[in-house]
C-alpha cells in the first residue's frame, strides 16, 4: 500500500498535535476559564493548520510543522533545562508555558502567512490562553513564564514563515525604534 505525501502529511500533524496534548491531564475541579484556555490551545494550532489545506498551500503547510516542531523542541528542552517549581506548587517544568508558546507559535503563524487581518482574533485567542494559565483558580504559571511561552512561540513561527501573498504588516522594534514592516508578496 502506497501512501500518499498528503497522508504523510497528515500523519505527521496528528503526531505533532499529539504530542503537545500527551500527558496533559484535564483535572475535574478545573475553573471555566482554564478549561476555555485548553481548549483555545488546541483550536488555534488546529485551525491554523486547517487552514493550510482550506488555502490549498502545501508550502505553508511545511512551514507550519517546523515552526510547530521548532516550538516544541525549544519549549521542552527549557522546561527541563529550568525546571522552575510552578505557583501552586504542584511540580516543576514552569518555565516556559507550554500552552502559551503553542497558541502564539499558531496565533504568529497565521498572522506572518495570511496577515493582520487574521492574526489579530488569532492573538487575541492567544492572550486569553496565557491570560488562563496565570489568573483565576488554575495558578499553573506565573507571568515570567507565559511571557517566554508567548516569545518562544512567535519566534518559532516568524523564523520559518513566509506570507502567502498580499500585503503583510509586521511590526518591528530595535534598540532606539519602534515601527512596522509592510511587505508584498506576489
Amino acid at each position: 500500500m502506497k501512501i500518499s505525501s498528503i497522508q504523510k502529511q497528515r500523519f505527521l500533524a496528528f503526531s505533532l498535535l499529539a504530542a503537545t496534548f500527551s500527558g496533559q491531564s484535564q483535572a475535574q475541579d478545573t475553573s471555566n476559564t482554564e478549561k476555555a484556555g485548553d481548549i483555545l490551545q488546541i483550536l488555534l494550532p488546529a485551525t491554523a493548520y486547517t487552514t493550510t489545506f482550506v488555502m490549498d498551500d502545501p508550502e505553508g503547510r511545511k512551514q507550519f510543522y517546523k515552526s510547530f516542531a521548532t516550538n516544541l523542541a525549544v519549549t521542552y528542552t527549557l522546561k527541563y533545562a529550568v525546571n522552575k517549581s510552578r505557583p501552586e506548587g504542584n511540580g516543576g517544568q514552569a518555565f516556559p508555558s507550554g500552552h502559551t508558546s503553542v497558541s502564539f507559535q499558531s496565533a504568529a503563524f497565521i498572522h506572518k502567512r495570511y496577515g493582520l487581518k487574521y492574526g489579530i482574533p488569532a492573538y487575541a485567542a492567544a492572550t486569553y490562553v496565557g491570560w488562563s494559565r496565570v489568573e483565576g483558580e488554575s495558578d499553573k504559571h506565573d507571568w515570567t513564564d507565559v511571557a517566554a511561552g508567548a516569545a518562544v512561540g512567535i519566534i518559532s513561527s516568524y523564523y520559518f514563515t513566509e506570507p502567502y501573498n498580499g500585503f503583510t504588516v509586521t511590526p518591528t522594534a530595535g534598540k532606539n525604534s519602534l515601527g512596522i514592516t509592510i511587505s508584498k508578496t506576489w
